[in-house]
């Protein structure tokens, strides 16, 4: 046999193999009940690029919530959230005619959290916001300094920088005074940070982990799945929440002029809930169950006393490929769907779904008054373009968008009526909504919503409003870069 005839043999059986991966991929996206859209994208690109295109896929787009590769049942805190809401629920629909009137006006959403995220309604809470990543990360680490029993940190990103030597520095210092410190850093989003900065806390007894550590040598790399939260608890008392990461940039802007943000502080019921999210993180990565060397209180909120007294009604939502339905994604939707008179939405990157899409331009024919802030300049260049190529159909329904000028906001915020709002880490786009893990707090208290609002329009002094006259007469390679973006976002 020839050397032509054996090469000929190898390359077909090669094809064939290719052929057969994806055909196999192509029925599980066809026949699994997987959105049709992003289905249709994939099958594209495996068939435009072959072999680039399913080792692409491989990679970043099997959906692993309905393969249930990320799964927390059987974990203490999961047990014990089922039995607790179902308590709760029990109580509220016994209840219904007699609810407070901030949670009888959002009844429905609540209903809707306990069942799909089983997070406990809590009730006495106070809190305190901040707009800029400066101002957060001072407000945590002042928090973090006067800790005597319990540090846990999550952050996506912490970078080798003077913010995150600054922490380092303070971590370890408490660590070595006897105080419990738990870092979990993103092994993608922290990308950069050197061995030796992790080696260093943990020799002064940090527990440091990473989530999702980033290596090549199997299919198993979950690119796309990565751990977006960033969360702060201090002794349990006390916890932060929001889209600030431990970086030099999240202080003083970058590049930018300015990083606006959102960051919300919580004292009182909540703070044990979003301290669960940590600790069910921190068991998924390690396999250990923190609450067996340390005592962390999980109790449900109205059956025992509480330091504080104000009333703010409050739910921790923590979403991700290990729960069974997309939890912020039809927590936004809904409360999209709730408004009656305004809704105010911050976020830095936006690529919404069809079903929010059309929630907002649905609230906008009807008479609600819509408003989006984006950054005029993004540090994503890929997804800002996206992002824009929304813009001209919001318009047509009467949308507001906003481009904010005087720096990068990064806020993930969304308020309704000044009633409700929702401080995050997920942004309205499909990665946060359907494949990083993310963390939320949805607030039912007038006074909290409003102050939201009155930021967003505060904002809107240093903001330019989109009006169709000049955006029709935007350059038309920035046309072009939009559509193209576009036909690719629902794989972003």
């Amino acid at each position: 046999m020839t050397n032509y005839s054996i090469s000929s043999i190898a390359s077909l059986l090669l094809y064939l193999f290719y052929l057969g991966l994806a055909l196999y991929f192509i029925y599980d996206l066809v026949f699994k009940k997987h959105n049709p859209v992003k289905s249709l994208s994939w099958i594209v690109v495996m068939l435009l690029l072959p072999y680039v295109g399913l080792i692409i896929y491989l990679y970043v787009g099997r959906d692993f919530r309905k393969n249930k590769i990320y799964s927390r049942k059987g974990l203490h805190d999961e047990r014990l959230k089922k039995e607790l809401t179902a308590f709760q629920l029990e109580q509220l629909n016994q209840e219904q005619n007699d609810l407070p009137e901030d949670i009888a006006l959002h009844k429905k959403l609540v209903f809707l959290v306990l069942n799909n995220s089983r997070s406990i309604l809590t009730e006495h809470n106070s809190t305190q916001l901040y707009y800029t990543g400066k101002e957060a990360l001072e407000a945590m680490y002042e928090s973090a300094l006067n800790a005597s029993h319990h540090i846990h940190l999550q952050s996506f990103i912490i970078e080798n920088d003077s913010v995150g030597t600054r922490w380092k520095n303070l971590l370890m210092e408490k660590a070595l005074k006897g105080v419990d410190v738990c870092v979990i850093y993103d092994d993608f989003g922290s990308w950069h940070l050197p061995r030796s900065f992790i080696r260093d806390m943990r020799d002064a007894g940090v527990h440091i982990e990473p989530f999702g550590k980033v290596g090549f040598p199997g299919i198993r790399v979950m690119i796309n799945y990565r751990n977006h939260r960033k969360l702060l608890t201090v002794d349990g008392e006390e916890g932060f929440l929001g889209g600030v990461n431990i970086a030099d940039r999240y202080y003083d802007g970058g590049s930018s002029m300015e990083w606006r943000d959102t960051q919300i502080r919580i004292r009182g019921e909540a703070v044990k809930q979003l301290e669960s999210s940590f600790l069910m993180d921190w068991y998924f990565i390690t396999h250990k169950n923190l609450r067996r060397r340390r005592h962390y209180s999980y109790q449900l909120s109205y059956l025992q006393e509480d330091s504080v007294p104000e009333t703010c009604y409050m739910q921790i939502v923590s979403s991700g490929p290990d729960s069974d339905w997309a939890d912020i994604m039809q927590l936004y939707l809904t409360i999209i769907t709730e408004a009656r008179n305004r809704i105010s939405i911050n976020t830095p990157y936006f690529i919404p779904n069809e079903s929010i899409l059309n929630a907002l331009r649905t609230a906008a024919l009807g008479g609600v008054e819509v408003r989006i802030m984006l950054p005029l300049e993004s540090d994503a260049r890929f997804v800002h373009y996206a992002s824009l190529s929304y813009v001209t159909e919001l318009l047509d329904a009467g949308v507001k968008v906003y481009l904010y000028t005087k720096g990068f906001i990064h806020s993930k915020t969304i308020s309704i009526d000044g009633r409700c709002c929702v401080i995050g880490s997920a942004n309205l786009d499909n990665r946060s909504l359907e494949h990083h893990f993310e963390v939320g707090a949805i607030i039912y208290n007038p006074g909290v919503s409003s102050r939201v609002e009155d930021e967003f329009d505060r904002c809107i002094g240093d903001s330019r409003l989109i009006v169709s006259r000049t955006w029709d007469k935007r350059p038309f390679r920035h046309k072009v870069y939009e559509q193209l973006t576009r036909l690719l976002s629902p794989l972003l």
